[in-house]
């Protein structure tokens, strides 16, 4: 509680209205100091957020850089080619087809991956997870310990975008696959730093909200893929991985200058004078007029208590703090089942959409489309969403509907494809509420690090996704080997929900021992409320 005796001692009205409530929190603090969310909250939000669209488009730019091309017959005395075109490409003589399209349109043309076996034609595409689970796992506890927020993402936007240009210049599947891993590496960190920058500097009315930028950005992310991979058809693969490098390189440079870092953070590392410089810089000064050293007195008095270990004194201290203590424990493990049976249907979806219809560009469309409902609705009803039930209905309903594609006749292909966006649409929403809802499961001190936890859950089930779609390329299984193991992961993942609190509504805390204080109120409370409700 701030020290009352300052305040007598300040050449300031003891009337003002900023001092008639004494701050308790950084929460409080925010919506008193700066409101809930302004016009320079709503910059960084944006600018922050922007990185998602560098993150879609990594992530599923394999969807059109690692297709495999129509082809067509070239010796006529073979003929059962036609009647054998998709499942039994491999089994005729090299030199009896050939690629409908120009052999540097893709890397499985270029490189004659078709027939290698489903484990080195999804080898880029594993890697590219496999680097997005070890540079998670590496860099998790930076943005809560040495570097922050904001240098993480530079960093990790400057990785990706390096290697990603390099990438275009890869000679071979395996330098491929490797720069494909670096990539991950570098990019396994960018939503999360984006998430909780741009969420860390408003209040909790609006916290949700602000959320959900980010993942309408990714959308328009994932959007634009199919748009450059359209007017560059024809032209090489190579192409694509040039136009979406040089933009995260420019985007690195202006976060640098242009964002400020979390004074969430800021005053959990105790670094209190930039805290309140950054907060003044953010507010405006028509909303505490010339009485500058209001905040400073405010936030003077506010005590962040991070006892020894409490606060991230080493890389992986975060991680041993969610480990000892049982509650934190519970709650990340039950949220990574979760998170890993969304992850294996939100990447695996896209990826193998060419598999269920003819033209790959409508189809990457239409998945990108379903996605900017699914943000708008996060947006306008997360407010009002439990984010358990709402978690556990979406997670049902996608698996459902997954499954329903493989019951599915090919003859009903409208319906084949009309269902598979539900089944997207759905985990789409379930991905967005799940990200918020682990916000508000931790507190500031392991909040990055616990979101990055759940991240690389979610990166985990997508490298099983891409074995699954080019095992399937070789089988008429009718979607079974993907769509099928899809559904019935996010169905059996998706019940672990219930294993976590309600957050709806709850104010974020800092440290493990105001979270711990909170949820043993909560407890203690709840008999209480049971009784009133009895006696009503």
């Amino acid at each position: 509680m701030a020290d009352t005796s300052n305040l007598l001692n300040s050449d300031y009205p003891q009337t003002h209205p900023l001092l008639e409530k004494h701050v308790k929190t950084l929460d409080e603090t925010i919506e008193r100091f700066i409101g809930s969310f302004g016009w320079a909250q709503l910059q960084q939000a944006i600018v922050v957020s922007f990185a998602w669209v560098f993150d879609a488009q990594q992530t599923f730019i394999s969807v059109f850089a690692d297709a495999e091309p129509s082809w067509h017959c070239t010796d006529p005395r073979i003929q059962s080619c036609n009647a054998t075109m998709i499942s039994n490409l491999c089994k005729l003589p090299r030199n009896s087809w050939t690629w409908d399209e120009p052999i540097q349109t893709s890397t499985v043309s270029e490189w004659d991956l078709s027939c290698l076996g489903p484990v080195i034609a999804g080898l880029p595409t594993s890697s590219f997870f496999a680097g997005c689970l070890l540079g998670g796992l590496v860099l998790a506890t930076l943005a809560d310990s040495s570097l922050g927020r904001k240098n993480l993402l530079v960093i990790s936007c400057l990785t990706m975008s390096s290697s990603t240009f390099l990438t275009a210049f890869s000679p071979n599947i395996w330098i491929y696959s490797i720069l494909r891993f670096v990539t991950g590496f570098g990019r396994a960190t960018i939503g999360t730093c984006s998430l909780v920058l741009s969420t860390e500097i408003v209040g909790k009315s609006r916290r949700d909200k602000v959320g959900v930028i980010g993942f309408i950005c990714f959308t328009l992310g994932f959007l634009s893929l199919p748009a450059m991979a359209y007017f560059t058809r024809g032209s090489s693969w190579r192409m694509l991985y040039i136009l979406t490098s040089i933009p995260t390189m420019l985007y690195s440079i202006i976060v640098h200058f242009m964002i400020y870092e979390s004074p969430r953070w800021l005053m959990v590392q105790g670094r209190k004078e930039e805290a309140i410089n950054t907060l003044k810089s953010i507010a405006s000064p028509d909303f505490y007029g010339t009485n500058n050293n209001i905040l400073s007195i405010s936030l003077s008095g506010i005590d962040i208590s991070v006892e020894p270990g409490q606060c991230n004194t080493d890389l992986y201290s975060s991680i041993k703090m969610l480990w000892d203590k049982k509650w934190a424990f519970r709650r990340l493990s039950a949220v990574m089942v979760v998170s890993f049976g969304v992850g294996m249907m939100y990447y695996g979806i896209p990826l193998g959409v060419g598999n269920l219809a003819s033209s790959l560009y409508l189809s990457v469309t239409l998945n990108a489309l379903s996605e900017l409902p699914s943000s708008l609705i996060t947006y306008f009803l997360i407010g009002t969403l439990k984010r358990r039930s709402s978690l556990l209905f979406f997670t049902i309903l996608s698996g459902v509907c997954s499954i329903m594609c493989v019951v599915i006749q090919e003859e009903q292909q409208g319906l084949r494809i009309g269902v598979e966006l539900v089944s997207f649409f759905s985990v789409c929403t379930a991905f967005n509420v799940l990200l918020i809802y682990t916000l508000e499961l931790f507190p500031t001190c392991v909040r990055n690090s616990a979101l990055s936890m759940v991240r690389q859950a979610l990166v985990f089930g997508g490298i099983f996704s891409p074995i699954l779609i080019a095992a399937e390329r070789g089988v008429d299984d009718n979607g079974l080997l993907s769509y099928g193991v899809f559904g019935l992961v996010i169905f059996v993942c998706g019940l672990f929900v219930v294993c976590l609190p309600e957050t709806r509504g709850e104010i974020i805390c800092d440290t493990m021992d105001e979270e711990e204080e909170k949820a043993k109120n909560i407890v203690n409370e709840a008999p209480y409320k049971q009784t009133l409700v009895a006696h009503v």
